[in-house]
């Protein structure tokens, strides 16, 4: 058996991947000089409370010793298979590397960049952990989840341009005349995973979605694709786009989730990310 080990971008709390075998380093967030490991010591209302009272949190990624120290652990008993957030948009497909080189007999042990975050991670996880139920090895697992990664696109809808300014993805002209016209930025991540780009500003939510929609179709997505809805307590609108994705390709698995407080940090309340991947 292979063990799967991830992080929280796949909105997995160590509890809840514990009781599916699969093991999560969490994602840490920082407050006033307090770390906080992701859905595991902080909630995603408790962050947002602390948003609330003007405290500026930021994120880091998995604890590099507690990799380590799960690798020298698991190496022992067999293969290990590490799926982890995009490289580029966070350092912990690197500090994976790291943790891999830092162990002596390390040839069982196999890092795979998802180049992808939340609910297509969390799909390519639930995915290999079944593979490995069937008794596959972490390279054919590897083989089988590759085309799944090629056919991901993600987009990221910002509700707050405070936070795509301190980003750097906009100017502070920029945020400062798009959150006064109240307009709708949307991001798009990049191939290869490692960024994001801007796609677009459109005026209402329900254009930015429509948008979303006519790139997927671009790029040959339909119907055999799952989609998934993340959010960061914006339930309304993530239900909105729900019911347009399901709309325009009629029988598609549409999942809404709640964002991670990690994630909540990166992309702000009321943040919406629209997602799909073919498995």
């Amino acid at each position: 058996m292979v063990k799967i080990i991830s992080d929280t971008s796949t909105l997995y709390s160590t509890q809840e991947a514990l009781e599916k075998g699969i093991s999560i380093v969490p994602l840490n967030i920082i407050v006033e000089q307090h770390s906080y490991k992701d859905l595991d010591e902080l909630s995603s209302s408790a962050l947002l409370a602390m948003i609330k009272n003007k405290k500026i949190p930021t994120s880091s990624q998995p604890s590099l010793g507690e990799k380590q120290r799960l690798y020298a652990q698991e190496s022992k008993k067999g293969e290990i298979l590490d799926i982890t957030m995009a490289q580029g948009l966070s350092g912990t497909y690197d500090s994976a590397c790291l943790a891999k080189n830092l162990i002596d007999s390390n040839e069982n042990i196999f890092v795979f960049n998802s180049k992808t975050l939340c609910g297509p991670h969390r799909a390519l996880v639930d995915r290999a952990n079944q593979l490995n139920q069937k008794g596959y090895t972490a390279a054919q697992i590897i083989e089988k989840l590759t085309p799944c990664v090629d056919s991901e696109c993600s987009f990221l809808i910002p509700r707050d341009f405070s936070y795509l300014n301190r980003g750097g993805r906009v100017s502070n002209f920029e945020a400062h005349i798009g959150g006064f016209l109240k307009l709708v930025p949307t991001m798009k991540k990049s191939k290869d995973g490692s960024h994001l780009e801007m796609f677009g500003i459109t005026k209402t939510f329900k254009k930015a979605i429509k948008n979303i929609i006519d790139e997927m179709r671009k790029q040959g997505v339909d119907a055999s694709y799952t989609f998934y809805i993340s959010h960061a307590f914006n339930e309304e609108e993530a239900l909105k786009a729900q019911g347009w994705i399901e709309e325009s390709f009629l029988g598609a698995k549409v999942i809404v989730f709640p964002l991670s407080p990690a994630f909540i940090v990166q992309g702000g309340p009321g943040c919406i990310a629209i997602q799909t991947i073919k498995m």
